[in-house]
């Protein structure tokens, strides 16, 4: 009996509770992320594996963050660069240049660009996505509703765990 209650309190007991919260760290804090598209490519390649953290308040987001959101008109789960905020206008000339109320953006990360244009009036509440391979990227820029509600918008991608080769932080 007494042994019993040796392995019980030293092994069955630390396990479990180290289960439990894994559980509530998955379910409230972080998750994984599998990239199923080349859309961000060269930032993310395809089939990578991200560490994603959960997004508990929207406002805290920052243009060029990197999100996973729901899109309702794909009916799927994406992940793209955050490009325009709430009340934003965001201009892309024919040549893939991106003004954001008449501001041009930096985006390094474009190393694929389009020549498709358009112009975005982002509502309150709202945010606009555009993958890095802007040349292969199914983003904003061609959906019937380019614009993600606040509400759809689950988790932040923080680094790459897979590929081994690209370890390391995203921005």
């Amino acid at each position: 009996m007494e042994t019993a209650k040796k392995i019980f309190k030293e092994w069955i007991l630390p396990f479990g509770l180290e289960i439990i919260v894994l559980l509530v760290l998955l379910k409230f804090v972080f998750t994984f992320t599998v990239i199923p598209s080349g859309s961000m490519i060269p930032t993310i390649d395809e089939k990578s594996i991200l560490f994603t953290t959960y997004i508990h308040n929207v406002e805290k987001l920052q243009r060029g963050d990197i999100v996973v959101f729901e899109s309702e008109e794909l009916d799927e789960t994406l992940i793209k660069r955050l490009i325009g905020l709430p009340g934003e206008t965001v201009i892309v000339d024919g040549e893939g240049r991106v003004t954001i109320d008449g501001v041009p953006l930096e985006e390094p990360y474009v190393v694929y660009p389009s020549d498709r244009s358009g112009e975005f009036h982002i509502p309150e509440g709202c945010y606009l996505f555009f993958g890095d391979n802007r040349r292969s990227s199914r983003d904003a820029r061609m959906w019937d509703d380019p614009y993600i509600p606040a509400d759809k918008i689950i988790a932040k991608a923080q680094f790459t765990l897979w590929p081994f080769q690209n370890f390391g932080m995203l921005n």
